[in-house]
């Protein structure tokens, strides 16, 4: 089977997907259009998020056989398109489901003792001890929307804690030793901490809204590791000056290119995204929580299995 590498990736991908038996050709450059003009030639792709796998995509496609996509969801993909095309789908949360988990945790408890204004104030000269009196997570009540490899990850790294923790999910009876499946309306009773888990989908795409936030009894913190539209930035803003929302870590955002590679399609910054970067209450990063030295590798490692698995 011959495989067309689109994104670079851990060595380890290549190397065994050869002494397998598959031929692997490389590009990493070419156009769009210039991969369409040569996929019939191919029986897999690996990807990561460079383009979009659309329909004119796959019709060029003729002999494809899977898409390997070295991450989590597969929003990039026609997923339904692919299926109607006999095309086997693979991706990868299990790589990376321990890098977010920990990311999330980093996020929430620097926000917690206010860590990025203390780093900032200090390197200034200033030693301001009680305006960066913290909280503890002790006490709290989490409440994750999402419990698939992501929310499972992150539930299993607050078991250190003294926490309640509750999930929303889609599917029913998925709440395990680490947490308690509720309604939505439970969750948004309880919560403090309301962490983000959910691929992007039509139900996912601007769900953390106005009406959304102000459902919550009591003021909480917002972390979203997840997919920058799921969260309408304009009203988190809004909800961040009224205190609705206490502090937001963000590691991805709503302007993000499908590529997930560059931040804004055009070079005007939206008002609301002016507002992020100048708060206190806000950590940022750059789509990587599950972009660690380690996840690489599994993600890597993942992809491997699963093709020698099916195909092998």
């Amino acid at each position: 089977m011959n495989i067309l590498h689109l994104d670079t990736n851990h060595s380890l991908l290549i190397n065994q997907l050869a002494a397998a038996g598959f031929i692997n050709d490389e590009d990493y450059t070419s156009s769009k259009q210039d991969i369409e003009n040569k996929i019939h030639e191919y029986d897999g792709i690996v990807i990561r998020s460079r383009f979009t796998i659309d329909k004119q995509f796959l019709d060029k496609a003729t002999n494809l056989k899977f898409i390997g996509r070295v991450g989590a969801g597969l929003e990039n993909i026609d997923c339904d398109y692919a299926a109607t095309k006999g095309v086997y789908l693979i991706s990868a949360p299990e790589g990376n489901r321990n890098a977010v988990g920990e990311h999330a945790l980093g996020m929430l408890l620097s926000l917690f003792n206010k860590l990025n204004i203390a780093d900032k104030e200090v390197r200034e000269g200033k030693w301001l001890r009680e305006e960066n009196r913290g909280i503890e997570l002790d006490g709290k009540t989490v409440g994750l929307i999402g419990y698939g490899n992501m929310g499972k990850a992150f539930a299993k790294k607050l078991r250190g804690f003294d926490v309640e923790v509750l999930c929303y999910d889609i599917k029913p009876n998925i709440g395990d030793e680490n947490c308690t499946q509720v309604s939505l309306a439970e969750l948004q009773e309880k919560a403090d901490v309301l962490s983000l888990h959910t691929p992007q989908t039509a139900l996912t795409i601007n769900m953390v809204n106005e009406t959304f936030i102000n459902n919550f009894k009591n003021p909480f913190w917002l972390l979203n590791t997840a997919r920058g539209k799921s969260v309408v930035t304009k009203d988190l803003v809004a909800a961040i000056e009224s205190n609705k929302v206490l502090g937001a870590g963000l590691d991805v955002l709503e302007y993000e290119k499908k590529s997930f590679e560059n931040l804004f399609t055009d070079s005007k910054m939206p008002e609301a995204f002016e507002y992020l970067i100048k708060s206190d209450k806000v950590i940022l990063s750059p789509h990587v929580a599950g972009w660690t030295v380690e996840s690489k590798e599994k993600l890597a490692q993942t992809i491997v299995d699963k093709i020698k698995k099916k195909f092998c």
